[in-house]
């Protein structure tokens, strides 16, 4: 119960510093804007082999991809933020109180969970005007993955600050790691359309089943075996990042 309370204390002081800052949240939506008006209308030719032949079909392949692809990338480079505390002596600071060092970091992940959450909401409004209509209970299915999906990044993300401890390290890190991770999980284009040995490279990146499920929730086949896939490898990723992250925060603020 005391990490559950901890962590609640936690969330709430990362939450109220993210409302006094919100416009850093409307930010982080300006890329996927951006791609959602200039890349997308591309895809009904690009995707016409696959069925595609309305702008409809186009978006339902295309916004949850780049849903994925938000939640990995806000995930994955929140690890500065906790460097940046890190040298201003926060994390130093909470060596003296008695709060749960694992509530330390769940508390902080959390908070990029509702962040990366919020910003797909507003992306999926955005797509509505496009022709994006698919079951409300669907899409909340969908913001179910794409959390699993934030916390593992965030997990992973502050694990890797930890070790390297150095923002310049960090940031070539996790370029290295996001680059392959969001080419081999189709969020731009469906793997389908690649060669057979970029699509089994592809099976073992758990990302690419997170793609494949929020595409089959998007296109209104919840039932689909990609849906339950998707939550269950996912959920795995979360309890592996969360508790290797976990181990190295609390060695770090011991």
């Amino acid at each position: 119960m005391k990490v559950l309370r901890d962590t609640w204390l936690i969330f709430q002081r990362h939450m109220l510093l993210m409302v006094r800052s919100p416009l850093w949240v409307f930010l982080g939506i300006a890329q996927p804007v951006v791609y959602l008006i200039l890349f997308a209308p591309l895809l009904k030719p690009a995707l016409a082999s696959l069925g595609a032949d309305s702008m409809i079909d186009a978006y339902r392949v295309y916004v949850p991809g780049m849903l994925v692809a938000l939640a990995i990338g806000g995930g994955l480079y929140v690890g500065f933020g906790l460097l940046g505390d890190l040298a201003n002596g926060v994390i130093e600071r909470s060596r003296v109180t008695t709060v749960s060092r694992v509530a330390l970091l769940l508390g902080r992940s959390l908070r990029d969970v509702v962040t990366v959450i919020v910003q797909s909401i507003l992306i999926t409004v955005l797509s509505l005007p496009f022709g994006l209509i698919t079951n409300i209970g669907n899409i909340l299915l969908g913001y179910a993955i794409l959390a699993l999906i934030s916390l593992a990044a965030a997990s992973i993300s502050y694990g890797i600050a930890i070790k390297v401890n150095n923002p310049n390290v960090l940031g070539q890190v996790i370029n290295n790691v996001a680059q392959p991770l969001m080419l081999l999980s189709g969020t731009l284009l469906p793997l389908a359309l690649a060669p057979l040995w970029l699509r089994t490279i592809a099976d073992w990146n758990p990302f690419n089943w997170a793609v494949t499920g929020m595409r089959a929730l998007y296109a209104g086949n919840p039932g689909d075996a990609s849906v339950w896939k998707s939550l269950v490898i996912c959920g795995g990723l979360v309890v592996v990042a969360v508790a290797w992250s976990a181990r190295l925060f609390a060695r770090s603020v011991r």
